[in-house]
Parts: structure tokens; C-alpha cells; sequence
């Protein structure tokens, strides 16, 4: 199986905590914010979403970041006193990686960092670096997994191929499958590793005695140089050899085409949502129907644009 929403919240959970442990953060923290980072995002990634915002954009847009939060905030229900799930400041704050200076100014304290730029706690410096090492390693292995990368390919990373010899060294002949795993997972032990090690220095160094002190600095959690360099590098691979691939192209296109249906289909037809989705006016008909789409898996988009009538 390859990657989704859900097991890729749970891959950036489980390093999360483990990076929050090593660095005396709270673990709790962390975690909550990781499980709910991608809550809101589309199916079919990044594709989805640049397709449901073209559709909304005479309806505020959409940004899944603020979708994120706005499932917790709002869509939510579940008590009777409050909409939303009642989250601390703290884990409503680290849901929202990046926000625009017009979003921020609607948003009252959970924007106030990005307009007084400020950063967000340690924990949710921790999220947000422990999501781009999840993906970037497992976006390698799954274009690895679907054929589309080649371990000779991968050899051109100079950071996996330095894992590629020494598993070689220390197993010889095994199989490619067994290959991958053993470069992979140690190259991303290094990176985190690395992780640590170069963010205990900073909050070492700054010694920090309150959250504002963590706040008015620059990022605390952060890589080495070297090793800063080398995640640009798998960045820039993935990019040209996984990201612009024919297949994966698409792909992509194939699901925009399946959003931008199911959008069309709905605001032609409201009646056809679920009752909680349908709205009176057009703007708030809009919203509810991207709140539809976007809380979709990926199957479930395919198989509702393949049935409609």
C-alpha cells in the first residue's frame, strides 16, 4: 500500500515524538498537532488542492492548512455547548504551518504570530520539520515502490548512496526490496539524528526560561548546514525524477478533473449532498461543498465522480 493522508499524520507522529523526547519537549503536544496537521487536506494532495482552490476562487479559496483548522474549530460536532473539539491555543496554533497576512488578520491570536512574525512553539517547530522528513523519505520510497525510481536512480543522491554502501558492505546480495529499506531507514536515523543533535545546541545556547524567548527567536529546531543541503538535494530530486514524471503527471491531471466534477456537479445540484452540507446561499453552498470534497479519501472522490448521475 502506498502512502495517504492518514498513515502519513502517523509516520509524522511517530517521529514528532521521538524528536520531542530527545529535546525535552512535550510529546503530547507534538503529537496532537501532527495527527491533526493534514485533516483537511484534499484527496490526491497537493493536485486536489490546487484544483478544489481554481473552484473556489470566487468563494475565499481554499488552503488546506486552514481547512486543517478549521475542521477542529468548526466542522466538528460533537458537543453540545461548543462547535469544534475545544483544542488548546497551543495545538490549534501548531495546525497552522503558514497562513497570508489576509488570512492572519481574520483569525484574532491563532494568526497574531504570522502577522507579528514570531515563530510557534517548539513543539510545533517539531511538526513541521518531522512532516518534511516523512515525506521526503517516503515519497522516495513509494516512487521507489511503484517503479517509477530505480535504486540505480536513488544512487544519485549522494546522502542515500552513502547507505546503499554500506548496507552493500555489510550484507552483500540481498534483494532490491531489502536494499531500499536498509539505505532508507538509515539515512532517515541520520537526518534525525542530525536533527537533534544541531537543535539541542540552539535551545542550548538560548537556554530559553519562557515560551516568548522561543517565540521572538529564529527557528530552534532546525538541521545542520550539511545536512540542510543535502534535504534540498532529495527535494530537488523528487521534484525532477518523482514530481514531473509522466505517470505521476497524470495522474495529477486526472485529479483535478475528478475534483473539478464533483465541485460543478454539487453547486449545480445541492440537493444530491449530504443534509449537513447543504447550505441557502451560494458563498456558504461553496464552502460546505469544499468541506464535502476535501474530507474525502481519495477512493471515495473517484467513486462518487464515476457515479454521478
Amino acid at each position: 500500500m502506498f502512502r495517504n493522508r492518514l498513515t502519513h499524520s502517523l509516520e509524522v507522529s511517530q517521529v514528532s515524538r521521538g524528536i520531542a523526547r530527545t529535546l525535552g519537549c512535550h510529546e503530547d503536544l507534538a503529537e496532537a498537532i501532527a495527527l491533526a496537521h493534514d485533516l483537511g487536506h484534499t484527496p490526491f494532495g497537493h493536485a486536489g488542492q490546487d484544483a478544489l482552490n481554481c473552484c473556489m476562487k470566487n468563494f475565499g479559496g481554499f488552503e488546506h492548512n486552514l481547512q486543517s483548522l478549521r475542521v477542529v474549530d468548526q466542522i466538528e460536532s460533537r458537543y453540545a455547548n461548543f462547535a469544534g473539539l475545544n483544542l488548546t491555543f497551543e495545538t490549534r496554533e501548531g495546525i497552522l504551518k503558514h497562513c497570508s497576512k489576509k488570512n492572519a488578520k481574520q483569525l484574532g491570536d491563532i494568526g497574531r504570530r504570522f502577522l507579528d512574525q514570531k515563530q510557534p512553539s517548539l513543539e510545533a517547530q517539531i511538526v513541521n520539520i518531522a512532516d518534511e522528513i516523512a515525506y521526503c523519505h517516503h515519497d522516495i520510497d513509494d516512487g521507489f515502490r511503484s517503479k517509477i525510481l530505480t535504486l540505480k536512480d536513488l544512487q544519485a543522491l549522494e546522502l542515500f548512496n552513502r547507505f546503499y554502501e554500506l548496507v552493500k558492505k555489510l550484507h552483500g546480495l540481498i534483494s532490491d526490496d531489502q536494499m531500499m529499506n536498509e539505505s532508507l531507514r538509515r539515512m532517515m536515523q541520520f537526518i534525525i539524528v542530525d536533527l537533534c543533535q544541531s537543535s539541542l545546541e540552539k535551545i542550548n545556547d538560548l537556554n530559553p526560561k519562557t515560551v516568548d524567548e522561543v517565540r521572538g527567536h529564529p527557528p530552534l529546531v532546525i538541521f545542520s548546514a550539511t545536512t540542510s543541503e543535502h534535504i534540498r538535494l532529495v527535494k530537488q530530486f523528487s521534484r525532477e525524477s518523482l514530481y514531473n514524471h509522466p505517470k505521476i503527471l497524470a495522474m495529477s491531471e486526472k485529479a483535478k478533473a475528478v475534483i473539478t466534477k464533483l465541485f460543478s456537479y454539487f453547486m449545480t445540484n445541492p440537493n444530491k449532498l449530504p443534509l449537513d452540507y447543504q447550505q441557502r446561499n451560494n458563498a456558504a453552498q461553496a464552502r460546505s461543498i469544499a468541506d464535502y470534497i476535501a474530507g474525502m479519501t481519495d477512493r471515495y472522490a473517484l467513486a462518487q465522480a464515476d457515479n454521478l448521475v
